[in-house]
């Protein structure tokens, strides 16, 4: 049983229901061969359409277009039901990638893309990060010029969760105007499955979330129909981003208040068995002061994360709370692990321990989806 056990306030019948169907299905076919992805850097490929047969891709898309048919709260009940399993295999880049294509793709494009997307057909990654353009997308100089009825892409990305297996990429490019322009940028989405002038990287190997493929991706002259624009016209590309970063930022937020809680679990249940001095940690003054500390964090977490998702799923939350979420609950959960590790003692600096691989696997999330230092400015800038 969970120790922080209060129901999201946002669960209903349908919600309940569907995290019986999540819960079963990560435990049976990702967690018992999460040692073999790790050593691979990469799931297996068959995952992807095992996960789209039993609705896990894209829950809140519209089933109009292949999808759930619900809300985010079936979205987050998939985030919080991975972060748990500590499976971190880029599944949820997905559903952000479909989310671009539903809110600024044509009818026509959301009818290529969507359905199967959500059979695992088409497996997406988002081509923002650049060798020297993270949190600064304005930065971005991969360019893609205008001949005819084509756009022909030259440059390169970096930090690309799902670069091996992608086939659908949702990249951003320079498609005109002065560096320091807000219209220099679009949004091209390509299907790159035999696609001349696209070349797969190599694997960067991270020191955490070792299952969840990250590569390297070059464009050398590469052609795209100007029908994969996404949105009426070029230079939407920036705004697009900032929209929908929110709803990335959202689910980072989801899944640390996840990670946290269940690293409040299962150190709770280790300090109960693990003894010193004769007796069970638990029982020093010490332990029970650093569990009640971090339980009450991860519960004040958890009432603000559920605020954020009551207030997504109305169409209400603005893009400085969804910062708020990202900077404070990321910064909260590798708080929280970090003296969970220290409660295990040497063990939980041991890879077969969970805490130690949630330690590791928690350190990425203060930094993508703009740094937790942006996330400061664009609050500050509210001010």
């Amino acid at each position: 049983m969970r120790l922080i056990n209060r129901e999201p306030p946002w669960t209903t019948d349908e919600t309940r229901a569907f995290r019986k169907v999540a819960r079963e299905f990560i435990a049976r076919e990702f967690v018992s061969h999460q040692a073999r992805w790790d050593e691979h850097g990469r799931p297996d490929p068959e995952a992807w359409s095992k996960a789209g047969r039993v609705g896990l891709l894209l829950p809140d898309v519209p089933e109009d277009y292949g999808g759930g048919g619900g809300t985010f709260a079936h979205e987050a009940v998939v985030i919080e039901e991975l972060a748990r399993a500590g499976v971190h295999s880029g599944f949820g880049i997905q559903s952000i990638v479909a989310h671009y294509i539903l809110a600024y793709g044509s009818e026509e494009q959301k009818r290529r893309w969507l359905p199967r997307m959500a059979s695992g057909e088409l497996i997406g990654a988002i081509g923002m990060t650049e060798p020297d353009a993270g949190s600064d997308v304005q930065a971005i100089k991969t360019a893609a010029r205008r001949e005819g009825d084509q756009y022909v892409v030259n440059g390169s990305k970096t930090f690309i969760t799902n670069g091996s297996y992608a086939n659908l990429v949702c990249l951003a490019v320079r498609t005109g105007g002065a560096a320091a322009s807000p219209r220099a940028l679009s949004l091209l989405v390509l299907e790159v499955n035999d696609l001349a002038g696209y070349r797969v990287g190599r694997a960067l190997h991270k020191v955490g979330r070792r299952a969840q493929d990250t590569c390297e991706l070059f464009f050398d002259e590469l052609r795209v129909p100007i029908g994969n624009l996404l949105g009426p016209g070029e230079g939407r590309g920036l705004f697009q981003m900032m929209d929908q970063l929110s709803y990335e930022r959202l689910s980072i937020a989801v899944s640390a208040v996840a990670a946290a809680e269940s690293a409040v679990d299962l150190t709770t249940r280790y300090v109960k068995e693990r003894k010193a001095f004769g007796k069970p940690l638990i029982d020093l003054q010490n332990t029970r002061f650093k569990l009640a500390e971090c339980k009450t964090d991860a519960q004040v977490g958890r009432i603000f994360v559920d605020n954020c998702i009551q207030q997504f799923i109305a169409g209400r939350l603005d893009s400085v709370t969804a910062a708020m979420a990202k900077y404070w609950l990321t910064d909260c959960q590798c708080r929280i692990i970090d003296e969970c590790v220290q409660l295990h003692g040497g063990y939980g600096y041991m890879q077969e321990y969970p805490i130690a691989r949630m330690w590791v696997d928690s350190r990425v999330q203060k930094i993508y989806a703009g740094s937790n230092e942006i996330m400061k400015e664009i609050i500050g800038s509210s001010l």
